[in-house]
């Protein structure tokens, strides 16, 4: 087995950075970039045979890969996609919502998500309700409590992220996807940061819908997301983009399949490398490496909170962090912050707001190790002094 400290060889990330920022787009490690290369040649190779053909059962291959990873007991009701927005909005945009209906969210998701859902609401005249979650979180029900007061007659929906970006806290999806359906309510997860991060097992949270990224902590090349669909639900999703899987000349064994898996001609390497992913991290031990760098997330977010005199937004423990934290952090600029953290003290972290809070997010993965963590206290350290950007 090979000590956490030496997987720093296998990423490509620069050397002269200290990168804290896995959560936003994952960084891809060597072995699995080579197989990225090779599919990328073989397509070159013979882009019809590829595209036209082969590609299928390469698709397939690789789903079937998937499935038995996240524990989905059929392959066919995951479609890749290249991102979980485009997931969402393949959902929000086929779901029979009339006038009036309501889609119950809560006030802690991702942005990009929140503007599909109003988007795709306001063109169904529904409504979009972002119910207020009391912070800090204190036990899952609480969560449930304040998340289900926001039903009433007229709720088709829930939405809700497995993790969230902003505050970077692990909700209690199972619980509510089960009071959800208790209710009559579609169910619809955003898993974006799950798979490869924490513990996940897709049959166990019974949702109606869930996608989730690749690129991110299972480290596939960027652009490789799924998205699962209960086959109740799957005729009812139309296409996002209409192309040749629609009213197929020869369709398949799944309507689901063809509507979203044949949109144009596009290069799908990316989604064939998710078997060398899943390869990988049971090659280096991943579910070691996972707890290494939770404890190492936990271990060091005292003294953040301690310099930014802030307060945690739910419980330090495995049941709402995995291997990201976000710090509360009173900055009137974060993006200025953000920029001067990389320029000047070469730090890659996310600062983002979140209605009126502004958080700083430090992710952990296998080439990160105390130093970077302590060039970022420093960093803030020194930047608090001055009393601009931090206060």
């Amino acid at each position: 087995m090979i000590p956490m400290k030496d997987l720093t060889s296998h990423f490509l990330l620069r050397k002269d950075i200290h990168f804290l920022n896995f959560g936003s787009f994952g960084a891809t490690p060597g072995p699995v970039f080579e197989k990225y290369r090779e599919w990328q040649l073989l397509l070159e190779a013979e882009p019809v045979q590829f595209i036209a053909f082969d590609g299928h059962q390469y698709l397939a291959n690789s789903r079937a890969a998937l499935a038995e990873y996240i524990n989905c007991p059929d392959p066919d009701d995951l479609v890749y996609v290249t991102n979980p927005s485009y997931a969402i909005n393949t959902i929000a945009s086929s779901l029979p919502l009339q006038p009036g209906d309501e889609v119950l969210s809560t006030n802690i998701e991702y942005g990009a998500c929140d503007r599909a859902w109003d988007f795709h609401c306001n063109r169904k005249q529904a409504t979009y309700r972002r119910q207020k979650i009391t912070l800090p979180l204190v036990s899952k029900e609480q969560f449930l409590k304040d998340l289900f007061a926001g039903v009433n007659e007229r709720t088709k929906v829930l939405f809700i992220s497995h993790i969230t970006s902003t505050t970077g806290v692990i909700l209690p999806v199972k619980e509510a996807c089960e009071e959800a359906k208790a209710r009559g309510l579609v169910t619809i997860v955003d898993g974006a940061h799950v798979p490869g991060h924490i513990p996940f097992d897709l049959s166990s949270i019974r949702a109606d819908f869930y996608t989730g990224a690749c690129h991110k902590w299972m480290m596939a090349p960027k652009g490789c997301s799924f998205l699962y669909a209960e086959k109740a639900y799957q005729q009812m999703l139309d296409p996002l983009v209409v192309s040749w899987g629609y009213r197929a000349a020869k369709p398949s064994h799944s309507q689901f399949l063809d509507y979203h898996q044949m949109t144009g001609t596009r290069d799908f390497s990316a989604f064939l490398t998710v078997p060398a992913c899943i390869e990988f991290m049971a090659a280096h031990d991943w579910r070691k490496v996972a707890r290494d760098c939770h404890d190492m997330v936990i271990g060091h977010a005292g003294r953040f909170f301690a310099l930014l005199e802030t307060e945690p937004v739910s419980p330090l423990d495995d049941q709402w962090i995995g291997q990201m934290i976000s710090i509360p952090i009173k900055s009137p600029e974060p993006e200025m912050l953000q920029r001067r953290l990389f320029t000047q003290f070469r730090i890659e972290v996310p600062l983002m707001r979140q209605e009126d809070d502004v958080y700083i997010r430090y992710s952990i993965n296998a080439f990160n190790d105390e130093k970077d963590l302590d060039a970022l206290h420093a960093a803030l350290a020194e930047i608090k002094s001055e009393g601009t950007l931090i206060r």
